[in-house]
Formats: C-alpha cells, sequence, structure tokens
C-alpha cells in the first residue's frame, strides 16, 4: 500500500482542495508516484472518469476537485479518486454518486443512516488508488470538529482513523478567528482522533508573516502540534478551475473588458467552470449574476449554464425576471449560449414525467430555440470528442445529464459527437444549445467565436495556462511550507 498523508480544514472552503493540488504536483515533480483521494465531496461540479475494469461505454462521475487534483499528478482520473459524490438537488436533499455510478438520492438526515453503507465502498476504492503509488495525498470535507457527525464520518476522522492516515490540520486566516479554529478543534477532538494530527498549516496569509509568530507560539501551546508553515494568497489559485459555488460569490464582477459575457447563478449551478476558459480571455469579462440582480443591458453574451435541477432553476430563472432581461438581450441582436440544462431551459417546454427532479413535472422554457425536453431515468455520462458545425473545428469535453431533446431546431445541431448530431441552433445562428460540457476548452473553437463576437487574438492555450498555474501553486508551497517533512510524516 502506497504512504499516505491528509488534508482537512478547520471548517469549509479554507483552500483545501488546491493546497492538495499543489502538494501531489510538488511530490510529482520530486519524481513520485502521487494520487489524490477525496472519500466524499459534495458539489454539483462534476467530471467524467474512467471505470477501472468497464470496457463498456461511458464513466463515472467525481469531483471537478479531483480531477484537477489527478492532472497536478499527471495521471488520468478515476472514479476511485473520489468513491462519493453528493450532488444537491434542493436544500435538504442530494443525489449520490458511489464509485461513480448513481447509488440513490437522500435527504440530509437519511444520509447520515446511509454513510454506514459507504464505508466498504471508500475503503475498496481507497485499496485502489494505492495500487503502484508511491504516494497518496487525501483531501477531507468540511472539518473533523463536527463532532456531532462523527458516529458515522466517512469524510475526515472516520476515514482516517479506518485506514490509519496521519492528518495535517488546515487554518483558513483570511476568515479571522484561526488561532481559536486549530484550538478549539483540538479541544473537543476525542482522543482517538487527536492524535492522528501530526501538525497544522495556515493557509491564505496577507502581509507580513513574522506577525504571526506568536500565533504560532500561541497554537503550540494550547495543542502541542507543529506548524508546517504559513501559506500566502496563492495568486495562482485563481487560474485554476473552481469546486464549489461557494466561491461565486467572490466572482459577481469582474475588470471592464471588450466582451462581457452574464452567467446567471442559478440555485442549483452545475459544472460552472465551463466558463473558466473564457474568464482565461483578456478582452474577455465574465460576470456571475446572483439572484435578485438583472442580466446586465451591455452584455454581449448570455451563457446560461448547467444545473443539477432544471425545472426548479426554471421556475427561478423566471422569479429574478431574468427571462425577460434574456427576451431583451435576444431582440437588441445579443448572443446566448445554453449548456446542459441551459440547453434544455431555452426550449419551448421541459417534462418530466417520472418526477426525477422533483414533485414538478412539467414547465414552460424560455422559448428561444424550437425544442422540447424529456427527462427520463438513464443518465449520460461520458468523455466525448466531437466537431463544431459552426466551424468546423475539433472540440473535446464531456456530457452528464438526463433528458432527451427534440424539436424543428435540432435540425441545426451546434455540434457532432460521435456521429450523432447534438445541440441546436436558432434560425438566425445566435442562440445555440448543446449538451457537451467543455466547449469553451477547445482554443480553436473559443478563438473562432470569440471572432464571430468581434474579439480578436482569441484562444489562448488554456490547458498550457492550467498546467502553469499547478506548477506556481506548487513552488509557492515549496518555498512556505515544509513539504519534506510533510512527505516523510505520510505512512
Amino acid at each position: 500500500m502506497a504512504r499516505a498523508i491528509m488534508l482537512q480544514g478547520t471548517g469549509s472552503d479554507v483552500g483545501k482542495t488546491v493546497l492538495v493540488a499543489g502538494l501531489c504536483r510538488a511530490a510529482k515533480k520530486r519524481g513520485l508516484k502521487v494520487r489524490p483521494f477525496k472519500p466524499q465531496n459534495m458539489s454539483n461540479n462534476a467530471a467524467v472518469a474512467d471505470i477501472p475494469g468497464d470496457n463498456n461505454h461511458g464513466g463515472g462521475e467525481i469531483g471537478r476537485a479531483q480531477w484537477l487534483q489527478a492532472m497536478a499528478c499527471g495521471v488520468a482520473p478515476s472514479v476511485h479518486m473520489n468513491p462519493v459524490l453528493l450532488k444537491p438537488q434542493t436544500d435538504v436533499g442530494a443525489q449520490v454518486i458511489v464509485q461513480g455510478k448513481v447509488f440513490g438520492e437522500a435527504r440530509a438526515r437519511d444520509y447520515q443512516v446511509m454513510k454506514g453503507q459507504l464505508m466498504d465502498a471508500v475503503l475498496d476504492s481507497w485499496d485502489k488508488v494505492g495500487e503502484g503509488a508511491d504516494l497518496v495525498i487525501v483531501e477531507g470535507a468540511g472539518s473533523p470538529a463536527e463532532i456531532n457527525l462523527r458516529s458515522h464520518d466517512i469524510a475526515n476522522m472516520g476515514f482516517a482513523t479506518r485506514a490509519d492516515v496521519p492528518v495535517v490540520l488546515v487554518g483558513d486566516i483570511d476568515r479571522g478567528g484561526v488561532i481559536a479554529s486549530v484550538a478549539g478543534t483540538h479541544l473537543i477532538l476525542p482522543e482517538e482522533d487527536r492524535r492522528m494530527i501530526v501538525g497544522y498549516l495556515i493557509n491564505k496569509f496577507r502581509g507580513d508573516v513574522s506577525l504571526f509568530d506568536d500565533g504560532i507560539r500561541s497554537i503550540e501551546k494550547f495543542t502541542g502540534w507543529r506548524c508546517f508553515g504559513i501559506v500566502p494568497w496563492l495568486k495562482a489559485a485563481a487560474r485554476l478551475p473552481s469546486e464549489d459555488s461557494v466561491v461565486l460569490e467572490r466572482l459577481v464582477s469582474g475588470e471592464a473588458r471588450a466582451l462581457k459575457v452574464a452567467v446567471p447563478m442559478l440555485g442549483r449551478i452545475a459544472n460552472f467552470d465551463d466558463l473558466d476558459p473564457l474568464k482565461a480571455e483578456p478582452q474577455v469579462e465574465v460576470v456571475f449574476v446572483p439572484p435578485g440582480r438583472p442580466l446586465p443591458a451591455d452584455a454581449g453574451l448570455v451563457v446560461i449554464p448547467g444545473s443539477k435541477s432544471t425545472i426548479g432553476d426554471l421556475l427561478k430563472f423566471r422569479e429574478n425576471g431574468w427571462d425577460r432581461d434574456l427576451l431583451a438581450h435576444a431582440k437588441r441582436g445579443g448572443h446566448v449560449i445554453g449548456i446542459c440544462g441551459g440547453f434544455q431551459m431555452l426550449g419551448r417546454i421541459v417534462r418530466d414525467p417520472d418526477g426525477i427532479e422533483g414533485s414538478v413535472t412539467e414547465a414552460e422554457g424560455l422559448g428561444l430555440l424550437d425544442i422540447e425536453t424529456v427527462m427520463e431515468p438513464e443518465k449520460t455520462v461520458r468523455n466525448v470528442s466531437a466537431r463544431s458545425v459552426l466551424f468546423d473545428l475539433p472540440l473535446e469535453g464531456y456530457e452528464i445529464h438526463l433528458g432527451h431533446t427534440t424539436g424543428p431546431d435540432t435540425l441545426r445541431p451546434s455540434a457532432v459527437i460521435n456521429g450523432v448530431d447534438d445541440g441546436a441552433v436558432s434560425a438566425d445562428g445566435k442562440v445555440i444549445g448543446t449538451y457537451m460540457h467543455g466547449l469553451f476548452g477547445a482554443d480553436g473553437f473559443r478563438g473562432k467565436f470569440l471572432e464571430s463576437l468581434g474579439i480578436k487574438g482569441g484562444g489562448i492555450d488554456y490547458r498550457a495556462e492550467v498546467e502553469r498555474a499547478l506548477d506556481d501553486v506548487a513552488a509557492e508551497l515549496e518555498t512556505h511550507l515544509d513539504c519534506d517533512a510533510i512527505f516523510a510524516l505520510a505512512r
């Protein structure tokens, strides 16, 4: 079995995902065969990964974070890197994905009981990820201080104690109270869990690090834990795909540029990292529009992203008045792209006769495409290579969706995937729908599309930009953390 180390946070959104990715890249640069692992993730930003041993078709779902971390390791993503993925559908319930496949649905309280059934799958995947590896870097979820959930835990100390993986605790100084959060975690953890922690690090520090010297001494006094270092605010992290929709609150507005792209922040927004390649373009401003605010009238393009609850988000779309904004945008000659659930919303109607998404089984669409969608139980999950019909250029991405879409506008497909037409285009060519995520990741297509909107010079090498960002994060961690000590404590 490979040696392993685990990063757990004093809370959510403390930066564990980026730190694990950076440490994975640092270990790779040292010549180690390194793999990422996250026992349980909660995100509607999913990726398609291989299911080892499944030679049929398609793939399975994992969190985008583990897809990024696999990229940092220089290996193909596997469903075993994230054996349990929760995809929130309502405020109290989520779809449960186990080893890449839909396991069922559960309300929050019911899931606490279900977790007892999932530890075997987690440990099975853990064994598989470690095969042939020198080092596995594990990411926790939430915080081990949630002792009210400890009895059925599979994400933090429940996993660490079962797999005997030492833990480095991550504190986020940017949100304040970091001394209390680290010391408080030490205070409330049971002894069995506390002894798994080999030390801590402080993340997202701004300013003079020496000002925290007394903070380190105070934490050592309260906990006895060693400090592995203080990580500054990592500017390169902004160039990496974002995993969790919590970051959208920080992406509401951007620097004014030649093309403004408006993206409504759907309640169950999914795979919004589809917009990352556009955000990386120097002449493009991507604005995520929160509920309660209108779509900006000066936007040249509106992108309706994926959704984990198409009908529910379509109803909220109207409640926000975005349907009126979108119609006005279209009448001004603006362009619209709908991806996956956003594509479904652009049609005349969305039907869900089996109540797959919930109790509302039918909703009127936005009417910008002459199509209709019927939800079906079987889920399409696959990586795809395709070709743009508009520009006759190669595309590469993935599909994760329910539903089948038909109608006159599908006779004008936006892409051809494996010889089959995909999506739809309006008669004037200004409204485009597709089921393919990753559309903007194709540099040639993105450059030509932006050129068609009057933006010259687009088409940066986005994949290379992400690779450089991973290198930059790894270099910062090597500078500010005792990576040798962290890797040496892996067991």
